[in-house]
């Protein structure tokens, strides 16, 4: 996958140049206006281009050793990358640079470069490790080891363990609070005939546990509330929800799901939680939804043969529940709680994780203006645009969505790289109003 690269242009390169001994009070008053107008068209529509893009879901797929990329605005594979032998847990970096994929049978995480989706550095980690949560900062990546009971600790920057926190029976899923203050683990249980699960509340200024949390039986998803208030961990054998506060660290409530609930999400406002059951022995899978309000299930949807790993996108307008069993992804539409679209991926999947993909050169813009732009500006010095000029703004965005969409895209490139070209109709654009501008300031 390849990111289209689009260099920042200062801004002082469109500014009009008219010598000051020349310039009266209400020329110099246009002229800066129309640099103010710039600088604000160019930085609006740069962040169009970043709150615009389409974010790309993370697969992995357990029997084919590798994960697939979606994109999430066609739900088209633009890219199939190989890691280790059996990858489980998935997750992206909060800077969506690279994308940690756990791999339970290699004993490793591997490191994607998001941009060129290439392992990049493979980190050994503990013995059967299943999940991965990045902190908030993006500086630890936490992974539980399944056989081992702990959790191990890689430092981002320099992909080494730096602790080996030793938690429950049988850790399984993994959670950052918001703050980055706590990691909270789902420990499935105690034996072969007693798996009670229990949560660890990992304090990640001392790297140990400051408090174990009683809940269902064989605990193996956790999900955290947007506020860090409330911890939401999957029983599969109880069939339950165990809702925990996170001040006192106790089980505040308990719900009812169906069959087997393995993965839970929550949705960015906090309102709804999505939780992946298998309600029927054919393995026949469905969603039960969860309003966080009363703490009931007001809804299930029908999905492919047991889901696991489960994640709602940045936007919360779409789940996507991954059907381990059926070898697809089902898309949840949030407003009607349909299934709207059903992609294929590779073998056994588990997991899923999203990130948007932004250009490096445009999330940080190198914007330099003159003094000159803290000049008094009246309010009848501002000439409003003409319909031409907009016609002008909206006609360039119209060529360069055909120009783009009409390239070719290669096999490992997102094709919402092309396809949404919110970024480069920014620039260009910036340019149209500034040229626009000019004209009026002419006038």
């Amino acid at each position: 996958m390849k990111n289209k690269s689009i260099s920042t242009i200062p801004i002082d390169t469109f500014s009009i140049t008219i010598p000051s001994v020349v310039m009266s009070n209400k020329a110099r008053r246009k002229d800066t206006l129309i640099r103010v107008l710039g600088i604000t068209a160019l930085m609006i529509l740069i962040l169009m281009g970043v709150v615009g893009a389409a974010p790309f879901a993370y697969i992995t797929n357990y029997d084919s050793n590798n994960l697939s990329v979606i994109d999430t605005a066609t739900n088209k594979i633009t890219a199939t990358v190989d890691v280790g032998e059996h990858p489980s847990g998935v997750a992206i970096s909060p800077d969506e640079t690279k994308a940690y994929v756990v791999n339970s049978r290699s004993n490793t995480v591997s490191v994607i470069n998001t941009t060129k989706n290439k392992v990049i550095v493979t980190v050994k980690v503990g013995t059967y490790p299943q999940k991965i949560a990045v902190s908030p900062d993006g500086t630890k990546a936490y992974v539980t080891s399944f056989s081992n009971n702990t959790v191990s600790v890689i430092d981002t920057a320099t992909n080494k363990i730096i602790a080996t926190v030793p938690v429950g029976n049988f850790p399984f899923g993994v959670a950052v609070s918001p703050d980055g203050k706590k990691v909270y683990v789902a420990n499935s249980g105690g034996d072969s005939t007693n798996f009670t699960g229990t949560v660890s509340v990992i304090d990640t200024t001392a790297n140990t546990v400051a408090a174990t949390i009683p809940t269902g039986n064989n605990s193996l998803g956790v999900a955290i509330s947007p506020d860090g208030k409330t911890v939401y961990v999957a029983n599969m054998a109880s069939s339950s929800i165990s809702i925990i506060d996170t001040i006192s660290n106790a089980v505040v409530s308990t719900v009812k799901t169906g069959r087997n609930p393995k993965g839970v999400a929550v949705s960015p406002d906090g309102k709804k939680v999505y939780v992946a059951i298998n309600p029927i022995n054919s393995l026949t899978g469905a969603v039960d939804i969860i309003d966080t309000a009363t703490n009931k299930v007001t809804a299930t949807v029908p999905v492919g043969k047991a889901p696991g790993g489960i994640e709602v996108t940045q936007d919360g307008t779409k789940v996507y529940v991954v059907n381990y069993a059926s070898h697809t992804v089902s898309v949840i539409d949030t407003s009607t709680n349909r299934v709207t679209d059903t992609v294929p991926v590779g073998k056994y999947p588990i997991e899923v994780a999203f990130g948007n993909f932004i250009d490096s050169n445009v999330t940080d813009p190198i914007i330099t203006t003159n003094s000159t732009v803290t000049e008094d500006i009246k309010v009848g010095d501002i000439a409003s645009p003409s319909s031409e000029e907009i016609n002008a703004v909206e006609l360039n965005n119209s060529k360069n969505n055909n120009s783009e969409s009409d390239n070719g895209n290669s096999s490992n490139e997102n094709e919402s790289s092309k396809n949404n070209s919110t970024p480069g109709f920014g620039l260009l654009g910036s340019l149209v109003c500034l040229y626009g501008g000019r004209k009026l300031g002419k006038k």
